[in-house]
């Protein structure tokens, strides 16, 4: 078809040089680019995705000797941590609440941050105080601390390590032959380039490598055909803070769980806002943890669900519900909240807190009953003791919290790690081989 005759029939629009056509005709014409990429080289070990798992792998690669790149679709590393402003860090400590079981470059991060005075250690940090949401179970020696000064760190840490970090580059899709993943191709400001690793490392959160890699994944929980809801993070400042710990402090005797529905910190001030026609978010309290400095406060509390993490039109929806979400909430401090009337918002998390999504399958699936047995297989890389976590699942409302129940941790075997089928690939963060409850626990940060 002419360009003429196609202008003249098909009625499409031409605005800022962009020609927007309706499928077929002359968009069926014009063929996706499938010409070569730019090619960046080799390297023994590529980690996709800089959030703390990936960033905690690259580090420790490259410690080892091993030539290590990061490849990180944000600006920043961290993830969560720091886009996502998910905080504070969970307990690092044993079920007594003794013994520091994560140590290592965990520890490493954390003693850099307190040392710039963007975080507080957990030793400091107890169970049933302001910093832990006066939760108890489940909440002893969490970590308090500032997205900024861990987004510093991470870059320094990364730079003595020796790990280059790619910001600014999406990945594409794996590079394959044979039976190996042999590294990613990716988008960048320079268009699509190949980059080739030994060793491909699956740290994206979603398990996207190994998705488009042929690795059989489940989603979500398969026999409730439900995923965790996911929240949007906010800090807010400008808190009276002694006012608001005042409010909560009195009513510490009416937290309680029914039904699976916690009733925790602000829940009298929620139901005041429920009766009055301005809540409509479905949890009935307010986990809010106080922060590195005094007028400073985290705020776990916006819940959007049926959140599919793999599909961009789902992510997008959410993005805008959790901050009109947010809007609500900063309605009601300034309404109900005594100390928050002239609370702003300090940041709002810039990527959607997700809580599940795919889980990869492994050489081992890791259970719920591993977890709270004190399960510690011979493979281990690490201890821990987080509880399992499990949002929504019975209900907008409810959430499903189980502590350890033998033993003061439970072991994360290495062959959860390994995914079936594909040689060359290992995954690291929310996405390893568990299930759907397990992964309550082994998502936390």
């Amino acid at each position: 078809m002419k360009r003429r005759d196609f202008l003249k029939t098909s009625g499409a629009a031409i605005a800022g040089g962009a020609l927007i056509t309706s499928a077929g005709g002359f968009a069926a014409s014009c063929a996706a680019h499938d010409g070569p990429s730019r090619d960046l080289g080799s390297t023994d070990v590529l980690v996709v995705g800089g959030g703390p798992a990936g960033v905690c792998a690259a580090i420790a690669a490259a410690r080892c000797g091993a030539q290590t790149v990061i490849v990180e679709q944000g600006n920043c590393l961290g993830g969560m941590a720091t886009r996502g402003l998910v905080a504070p860090f969970m307990t690092c400590y044993d079920t007594t609440g003794e013994t520091m079981v994560i140590r290592g470059i965990f520890e490493e991060i954390v003693d850099r941050m307190v040392a710039l005075g963007g975080a507080i250690h957990p030793s400091q940090v107890r169970a049933g105080s302001p910093f832990s949401a006066w939760i108890t179970a489940g909440h002893d020696h969490l970590t308090p601390f500032d997205a900024e000064t861990m987004k510093f760190v991470l870059d320094q840490m990364c730079d003595e390590a020796g790990v280059k970090v790619m910001y600014h580059s999406t990945l594409v899709d794996p590079i394959i032959k044979g039976n190996s993943v042999c590294g990613i191709r990716l988008l960048n400001r320079e268009g699509i380039c190949s980059l080739r690793a030994k060793v491909t490392i699956d740290a994206t959160g979603d398990g996207d490598v190994a998705a488009r890699a042929g690795v059989p994944c489940t989603y979500g929980n398969p026999e409730l055909g439900k995923v965790q809801p996911a929240t949007l993070f906010f800090h807010i400042n400008n808190v009276d803070t002694p006012r608001l710990i005042k409010d909560v402090e009195a009513h510490l005797h009416e937290f309680r769980k029914v039904n699976g529905v916690s009733y925790r910190a602000l829940h009298w001030r929620v139901e005041q806002a429920e009766a009055a026609g301005e809540w409509d978010i479905a949890r009935k309290s307010v986990n809010i943890y106080r922060g590195v400095r005094e007028d400073e406060w985290a705020v776990n509390c916006t819940r959007i669900a049926n959140v599919d993490a793999t599909s961009t039109e789902s992510l997008s929806a959410a993005e805008k519900e959790g901050r009109r979400q947010v809007q609500e909430m900063m309605n009601f401090f300034h309404k109900y909240v005594p100390g928050c009337e002239n609370a702003t918002i300090k940041s709002s998390a810039s990527t959607l807190g997700i809580r599940e999504s795919r889980h990869v399958q492994g050489e081992y699936l890791l259970t719920v009953d591993d977890l709270l047995q004190g399960v510690v297989p011979e493979d281990s890389i690490l201890c821990a003791s987080n509880s399992v976590d499990v949002h929504g699942r019975n209900g907008a409302n409810t959430t499903e919290y189980k502590t350890v129940e033998n033993g003061r941790w439970y072991g994360l075997p290495f062959r959860s790690l390994i995914p079936l089928r594909r040689d060359g690939l290992i995954v690291a963060g929310r996405a390893i081989s568990a299930s759907s409850d397990a992964a309550g626990a082994v998502r936390v940060m």
